[in-house]
């Protein structure tokens, strides 16, 4: 990763970095699960398995995600249970869920 040299970053840049890192923090655990989720259906798929079959959970049972962070396609919601924190911004700055409808 290349550190950029604060000292040479005028104010506007230094926002802009400070934005970036503060999104990549909050949305980090949220990429942290989608990847070992990812990970572990791929390891489950290579020995002829489905992961919910492994785990002894009914698919019938889990909803499919309904709604995209437009940005990050990792980020998903259900439409169930508290809202992300990418929605519930997005909605208070005017948009609407269908915005982000997969």
């Amino acid at each position: 990763m290349a550190n950029p040299d604060l000292d040479q970053l005028d104010l506007k840049e230094l926002r802009q970095l400070q934005r970036e890192v503060a999104k990549a923090i909050e949305t980090y655990e949220q990429r942290a699960k989608a990847k070992a989720l990812a990970e572990l259906n791929d390891l489950a798929s290579r020995h002829g398995f489905k992961l919910q079959e492994l785990l002894g959970t009914k698919s019938s049972r889990q909803v499919g995600p309904k709604y995209r962070h437009p940005e990050n396609p990792d980020l998903t919601w259900s439409g169930r249970g508290r809202q992300p924190r990418w929605i519930s911004e997005a909605l208070k700055a005017g948009k609407s869920l269908d915005d982000f409808a997969i």
